[in-house]
């Protein structure tokens, strides 16, 4: 009988150790080709979307562009002489401008985009702030304290173009 458990064991062990190995390979081998899979998909995935993040870069850019308070102040003309209105006026137009290009979060990294709201947010504030300026008495009075600003100091929105310009030379 012990003769017999011991022919068992002799026979038993071999196979459970060949059948152990092969179940090893066979999992490694269907990990790498699920691995193998999945960076094929990612590949293929980037390729797509890569023109759609350069688009969005690229909106951001032009947004930035024109919530410059030069170029802002030269395009958005004030209707009538009250400094409100047209700071309400300037104001609206860069959160229209905003929304319309609020989609594009979803292309551009999250530190990108708080820099982009930093930078509109930082434009209105310049804004708010001239025209509550004691200077400040009408609307073409407003475009001149905000321009006579930023002849010190570059507009906010220069940083975030330089951010957006270093992220895009990172996606090359």
């Amino acid at each position: 009988m012990e003769q017999q458990l011991l022919n068992l064991l002799m026979y038993t062990i071999p196979a459970l150790v060949t059948g152990a190995i092969a179940f090893l390979f066979f999992r490694e081998h269907i990990d790498n080709e699920n691995n193998r899979r999945h960076f094929l998909i990612k590949r293929d995935l980037k390729k797509e979307s890569f023109p759609l993040r350069l688009q969005a870069y690229e909106r951001m850019s032009l947004f930035l562009e024109r919530i410059k308070p030069q170029k802002l102040l030269t395009r958005i003309n004030p209707t009538s002489s009250n400094k409100e209105d047209y700071e309400n006026l300037l104001v609206a137009t860069i959160e229209q401008e905003f929304e319309h290009n609020l989609t594009q979060q979803v292309y551009v990294t999250d530190q990108c985009w708080s820099i982009i709201m930093a930078a509109k947010n930082a434009t209105i504030q310049l804004i708010r702030k001239a025209n509550m300026n004691e200077k400040t008495d009408s609307a073409d009075k407003l475009r001149e304290v905000v321009l006579t600003e930023l002849m010190d100091k570059p507009a906010p929105s220069n940083a975030a173009l330089s951010f957006i310009k270093e992220e895009v030379r990172e996606l090359w």
